[in-house]
Order: structure tokens, then C-alpha cells, then sequence
């Protein structure tokens, strides 16, 4: 069985976690790495016996939060075992997971000068937008905000230069070649581009899936 071939190197933030780095930049498969790791460590009780409370995947890196005075090279060793057995193709890294069908109002202040600086028309960037199936590769910044790896290049867009101080619950939008989703209203530089109901992001944990469907206004 081949195996995967993945340098990683591991540092304390603070006394209370341990993070594995597995790569510099986001790319789909260092994404799919960390989520296998993060699957195969939640499904161990082994690591609950050590005294660790939390296992969180960022884009590429995984941080074990436990207890700061827990046996951290049982924790390393069992973390580095589970690393050392990680497939090496992407078809076996990404396990079967849910699929969360997103309704949303494509109505977004910001979607006419996205549909400009990508030189298509808005029903374009609607179409593209709704093309992909995304991977949810981390949640952060918000309790619930899902960052979605897919989008078509063609829509990665910079962030607004002066960032909106309310940005409402729901708003789906670009940043950068990111898409993601509010889930409260919030602060945020994003491109929005539309709504849909927060309610539904509850759900959403990372290695599952996203697609967008447009609904009516």
C-alpha cells in the first residue's frame, strides 16, 4: 500500500496545544492531508485518554489542544503514527462525507464589480460560482464560518480595501480564492455576492461538502 511521502514539523502555541504543519501554502491536497489526520484522531479515544479536548484543522496545519501538563510525546507519537500511515493518493484521502445543499439569493452588493474585474457577465460569475463542488477545509474566524476550497479561479477576487463593519448573517462571498459564508453579522472585507440562511451552517463540519444552488430573490 503506498504511503504518503509528507514532511511536517511540529510547534507549541503556548502550553496547552501542539500544532503539525504540513504545509506553507493552500493547495487542495495539503487540505485533504490535515482532514484525514483530524478524521482518524477524532475517531480515536486513545487521544481523549491522553488528555486532549480539541483537534482543530486549519488549511495546513492540525492543532491537538489538551491539557497542559498531559504526556505531549504520547500525544506526538500517536499524532506522528497517524501521519506515517496517511494514504498517498487524493481518492483515498477524502472519505465519504455530508453534502450541504445551499439555497442563496444571488443579490450581493458586491456582484456587478466582481462581474466587471472578471470581465463576465453577472449571470457568468453566478454560473461559475454555482459550478463547483466545494470542500469545507477549516471553520474559523466565526463559530460556523466554513472556508470553501473550489472556486474557479476566475472569480478569485482581493478583498475590499476598507473592510464593512456589519457584514449581515447569511452573506455568501469572495475573498481572495476563497468562498465562505457568514453566520452572523460580523465584521468582513469579503466580496458578497449573495444570501443565504445562516441556519443552515450549523451543521457543517470541515472535510464535508458544499454546493450552491441559486434560489429566487
Amino acid at each position: 500500500m503506498p504511503q504518503a511521502n509528507k514532511t511536517y514539523r511540529t510547534y507549541f502555541l503556548g502550553d496547552a496545544c501542539l500544532c503539525w504543519e504540513l504545509g506553507g501554502a493552500i493547495n487542495r491536497l495539503t487540505s485533504l492531508q490535515v482532514l484525514y489526520v483530524f478524521r482518524q484522531l477524532r475517531k480515536d479515544p486513545a487521544l481523549a485518554r491522553l488528555g486532549a479536548h480539541d483537534v482543530v484543522p486549519s488549511y495546513t496545519a492540525l492543532a491537538v489542544h489538551a491539557h497542559p501538563l498531559c504526556d505531549w510525546e504520547a500525544v506526538r507519537r500517536l499524532v506522528n503514527a497517524c501521519l506515517a500511515a496517511m494514504p498517498a493518493d487524493e481518492a483515498r484521502l477524502k472519505e465519504r462525507s455530508a453534502l450541504h445543499v445551499l439555497p442563496v439569493a444571488y443579490t450581493g452588493e458586491d456582484l456587478p464589480r466582481v462581474a466587471g474585474r472578471a470581465g463576465i457577465t453577472v449571470e457568468e460569475v453566478i454560473r461559475r460560482h454555482t459550478a463547483p463542488e466545494y470542500l469545507v477545509a477549516m471553520i474559523g474566524f466565526r463559530p460556523h464560518f466554513p472556508y470553501l476550497l473550489g472556486l474557479d479561479r476566475s472569480l478569485v477576487m482581493p478583498r475590499l480595501d476598507s473592510p464593512r463593519a456589519a457584514v449581515p448573517a447569511g452573506a455568501v462571498a469572495i475573498g481572495g480564492e476563497q468562498t465562505g459564508i457568514y453566520p452572523e453579522t460580523s465584521p468582513g472585507g469579503w466580496n458578497i455576492l449573495g444570501m443565504t440562511s445562516p441556519e443552515l451552517l450549523y451543521s457543517i463540519e470541515p472535510g464535508d461538502s458544499v454546493v450552491f444552488r441559486r434560489a429566487e430573490a
